[in-house]
């Protein structure tokens, strides 16, 4: 998926082709916050209109502009990686759910 990135917000990149504009919204937040354009520059300005807007927004009713997140993950694997997983992490002397949580924190680390 392609995105726009500011102030710390992301925001969806979509194009239409029967309306002939590219549309957004931004991603992360509790509440739907649309944008759009006919060009890669207007979708930008746009993104960017609709992020300071929000942050007003949020700013006059005190609210927080990330959504946020209990920390609770509910996955699906296969069996066989499940499996897999149990495995290693009983050689490893953790939990499957320590497991996991140190193989996201390493692959979020490699993206950053």
């Amino acid at each position: 998926m392609n995105t726009l990135k500011y102030k710390g917000f992301i925001g969806s990149v979509n194009f239409s082709e029967e309306d002939g504009i590219f549309f957004g919204k931004i991603e992360g937040i509790n509440g739907m916050v649309n944008f759009e354009g006919e060009s890669v520059k207007e979708l930008t300005e746009a993104f960017h209109e609709a992020v300071n807007d929000y942050l007003i927004y949020c700013e006059e009713e005190g609210i927080q502009p990330h959504k946020s997140y209990s920390g609770a993950l509910n996955i699906r694997l296969t069996p066989e990686i499940h499996s897999r997983v149990a495995v290693l992490a009983q050689q490893a002397g953790i939990s499957i759910n320590a497991f996991i949580k140190q193989a996201l924190e390493k692959q979020i680390a490699t993206m950053l």
